[in-house]
């Protein structure tokens, strides 16, 4: 139970009055912890319950900003851009972290089951995108989405890519995250029926400019229903897609 419908239950039940409910609904969207001013209403508005950027943030503070969460009913949290010693040290002060390597990011509570039929498809161009292909997924299954992952079917060999047409034509929303010239997301936007999320990543030689070049031709492919999010932002696809899956799971069925 959300912190809201607590308190609505609370008042229903009389265990408080009406004016311990307006103070308590007054004190509900943030909780101030003199380093960060946690969200306590961004499901309630979203959707999903925030999301802690740890990159920059000590492994106390986090510790901190967890505890907050806990204490008003958030089960699932999800920690992005986390190195391994900041998760050990997580640990070693009694946070229970799942981490993820290849995600850069940890999980506390779990991640929870799928809800809906449909299902998002992250696909890389080549192995040293998976990084950012698994923050998006990883992403996505914290939000409640069903993954299927599909790497290194980039166009240097285009017949992998082809080999899985079927996951591509039947998927809820696709991540397509590639790096040198980008050229996977305008391939998986004219296979598919469904939107493309383009990553660009900072994959590539010198005239790859770190990523620009990969988002300069994502954001101008042919292909219709693509859109591209910055460079290396594997949180920022993951998130969107969830939010495009939800959306199309509630009224369609979908293998």
């Amino acid at each position: 139970m959300n912190g809201t419908k607590k308190i609505l239950h609370e008042l229903y039940s009389h265990d408080i009055t009406e004016e311990e409910a307006y103070l308590k609904l007054r004190e509900q969207p943030f909780e101030d912890i003199g380093y960060a001013k946690v969200d306590l209403h961004r499901k309630i508005r979203q959707g999903f319950s925030e999301v802690i950027y740890g990159a920059g943030k000590t492994p106390s503070q986090i510790s901190g900003i967890i505890d907050v969460m806990k204490s008003h009913g958030q089960k699932t949290i999800l920690i992005t851009r986390l190195s391994q010693e900041s998760a050990d040290e997580l640990k070693r002060i009694g946070c229970d972290v799942d981490y993820h390597p290849d995600a850069r990011a940890a999980v506390y509570g779990g991640i929870p089951k799928p809800e809906g039929s449909g299902f998002i498809l992250v696909a890389t161009g080549g192995t040293s995108d998976i990084p950012v292909a698994e923050e998006a997924a990883l992403t996505a299954e914290t939000l409640g989405n069903r993954v299927k992952r599909l790497y290194d079917v980039g166009v240097a060999g285009l017949h992998r890519v082809l080999s899985h047409v079927d996951d591509v034509m039947s998927a809820s929303v696709i991540v397509a995250v590639a790096g040198m010239e980008g050229a996977l997301a305008s391939v998986l936007g004219g296979l598919a029926d469904c939107p493309v999320i383009a990553v660009p990543t900072s994959v590539g030689y010198g005239a790859s400019f770190g990523g620009v070049s990969a988002l300069l031709a994502m954001l101008n492919s042919c292909a219709s229903g693509v859109s591209v999010v910055n460079i290396d932002n594997g949180f920022g696809a993951g998130y969107l897609a969830s939010m495009i899956n939800r959306i199309r799971t509630e009224g369609e069925t979908r293998p």
